[in-house]
């Protein structure tokens, strides 16, 4: 037997893991307006799930739902099984990054770790750990009013990384990196996904998308439209006909 049939029968043949986070019928409405509307999903350990859709699809709203940042109207949205905010230490098994402006400008980079890491209960050596996983160690003393976007993308980035979490969960992560932050993060990604975590990624670029992922779900008009492999696709250029197909007629 080749080497391959025999990766894939054991592929095909090995247990099944438990999913890190699982969304059942998740809907949050708001008055007459479903923002998310009956989101069924599951993310498998070790993965890197895109979540892809327009402006105003409902892709920060159902994060913001695993993530217990708001209640869902109906539905459930579990992560290791329970909702997030019944976990033990939640720092320690989900990072979240959800935009790149929630900083005290006057504060250094730092400093503004510092203080996370004591609120959660961690252990100050985290902070240089993580400063230097990111690339801000040289400008760790900088107050943030002197970052650029794509510095404090890389402080948000750090702050969801204090706890050493299982789950990361993304929103635009790459927004306000050059190419070359984006290579970072790309490799960034795959190694901690490589090492058994989990990612949930929100983003626009479906060029880095391609390089980056291992499966998509496209939301439009708050309804998960689309959900696949890339493997699954015959090519890279087939995930940009594939979305705009599935969010034909919803506004950029």
């Amino acid at each position: 037997m080749r080497d391959g049939a025999r990766d894939r029968e054991a592929l095909a043949t090995a247990p099944r893991l438990a999913p890190v986070l699982r969304a059942t019928t998740l809907t949050k409405r708001y008055g007459e307006v479903a923002a998310v509307d009956g989101v069924t999903f599951a993310l498998e350990p070790g993965t890197i799930t895109g979540f892809l859709g327009p402006n105003g699809a409902g892709k920060t709203t159902t994060l913001r739902l695993l993530l217990g940042l708001a209640a869902p109207t109906s539905g459930t949205a579990t992560v290791f099984g329970r909702p997030y905010r019944e976990l033990d230490d939640p720092s320690r098994r989900v990072g979240a990054l959800l935009g790149s402006d929630d900083f005290d400008p006057g504060r250094s980079g730092r400093n503004h770790l510092r203080a996370l890491a004591l609120a959660a209960g961690l252990e100050m050596p985290r902070v240089e750990d993580v400063l230097a996983l990111v690339e801000l160690t040289a400008a760790a003393d900088r107050p943030v009013r002197g970052y650029s976007l794509g510095m404090r993308q890389r402080l948000g980035l750090a702050a969801a990384l204090l706890g050493d979490p299982e789950l990361l969960i993304l929103d635009e992560p790459a927004n306000g990196l050059d190419p070359a932050g984006v290579h970072w993060l790309r490799a960034f990604l795959r190694g901690f996904a490589g090492s058994g975590r989990t990612v949930l990624m929100c983003t626009h670029v479906l060029a880095e998308v391609a390089q980056t992922v291992d499966a998509v779900l496209i939301l439009s008009r708050g309804r998960l439209v689309a959900e696949r492999h890339m493997s699954d696709l015959p090519d890279p250029r087939a995930l940009e006909a594939m979305y705009l197909e599935a969010t034909a007629g919803e506004p950029a």
